[in-house]
């Protein structure tokens, strides 16, 4: 339970790092000093002028004031609506399945019924379809466990990976809804023996990253080489890097993501990461030409809402407040739930309300849907 009731809302960030820093009786001055951000920026941040746009930044604040960045964050975020509380309640019945036992009289189940619902659950989630998402994933996570349980022979190697998919698309969706201590226990929970499959590994990286640890973040990414070489460890591992400030290393890891991209839609999300990490390290006007550069009709909805995002934050940067909006609505448009439970845009909203001279309908339809108003 968290020790202040005004840090559960869930408003701005700013609003909770003013609450949490009373709590702690921490001057700004210090806490500027502890993070190394500008005495103006933290000002402007808890009156509300400001908001959070770079993970290194969010961890920086957490660690200064002994949190878990979900304390700044405020996730998960009060359900707004029947979608967004039946994405919330999936994490009551994944926790029952790390409890529950499967029974030795259970029916088996075909590989081929796990393989479709186990397509069907990643093609919502690379649609950004976090409603859909949750529906199916109880049911799978259960198919999983029973074909695991009944799988033989040369059939028990695809069930645990199809196992260890759904495993990881369940982590992923109670990663965005802020049950980061779940999604670590499911992850531990995919791994068959001592094995590490690379999707475990490479969400472990996504999380670690999330949680504000991205040392812990590139340990695992070096540990996950080892599984296998792909364009998504070196472009996580680049985020990972900027987040500490280190902008060689991340431009190293993104030449080699690159060079491994093997489509359209690889190489897509190569450029969006570049854009990720000149928005984290702090150029926004760079951010905003690696948007413009990457192929948006090869993504799909999710990343498409992401890079979005990405680019509302840049234009925010760069006082086009109006063109911020716009970018934050074709967002919502590709994955709208995604884009609400994201706490970068969420603030960018909140800020956003009071800068537009155009857009001002769309930006408070934003902000009563994800329950900033």
């Amino acid at each position: 339970m968290r020790e202040l009731d005004e840090t559960a809302a869930g408003g701005p960030i700013g609003a909770r790092l003013a609450a949490w820093r009373r709590r702690r009786e921490l001057p700004r001055g210090d806490l500027a000093s502890r993070t190394g951000l500008e005495l103006d920026y933290l000002v402007g941040l808890e009156t509300g002028r400001e908001w959070v746009d770079r993970r290194g930044r969010l961890a920086a604040l957490a660690n200064a004031l002994r949190l878990d960045v979900a304390d700044l964050t405020g996730q998960p975020y009060p359900p707004r609506g029947e979608e967004h509380a039946a994405v919330r309640a999936v994490a009551f019945h994944l926790r029952r399945s790390l409890v529950r036992r499967q029974t030795d009289t259970a029916p088996g189940v075909l590989l081929e019924e796990l393989a479709e619902r186990t397509r069907a659950a990643a093609q919502a989630d690379t649609a950004g379809d976090e409603h859909h998402l949750a529906l199916a994933l109880p049911k799978l996570i259960e198919t999983a466990d029973r074909a695991m349980a009944a799988a033989a022979g040369p059939g028990q190697e695809e069930a645990v990976r199809l196992r260890a998919d759904a495993h990881v698309l369940a982590a992923g969706l109670l990663r965005r809804l802020g049950y980061k201590d779940l999604a670590w226990m499911l992850l531990h929970r995919a791994r068959p023996g001592t094995r590490e499959p690379l999707p475990v590994l490479v969400e472990e990286v996504r999380l670690l990253i999330d949680l504000g640890l991205p040392e812990y973040a590139l340990a695992r990414a070096e540990r996950a080489e080892d599984a296998g070489a792909d364009w998504e460890l070196p472009a996580l591992a680049a985020v990972a890097q900027a987040m500490t400030g280190r902008r060689p290393e991340a431009e190293r890891l993104l030449a080699t993501a690159a060079e491994r991209a093997a489509d359209a839609r690889e190489a897509a999300l190569v450029i969006a990461a570049r854009a990720a990490v000149a928005a984290e390290v702090g150029d926004a006007s760079e951010a905003a030409d690696h948007v413009h550069a990457a192929d948006h009709a090869a993504l799909d909805g999710a990343h498409r809402s992401s890079l979005l995002v990405v680019a509302a934050a840049a234009e925010a940067r760069q006082d086009r407040a109006d063109e911020a909006v716009t970018r934050l609505v074709e967002a919502d448009a590709a994955a709208s739930l995604r884009l609400r439970l994201d706490p970068f845009a969420r603030d960018l909203v909140t800020v956003l309300a009071d800068r537009t001279t155009v857009h001002t309908a769309a930006v408070r339809d934003l902000a009563e849907r994800a329950g900033l108003r």
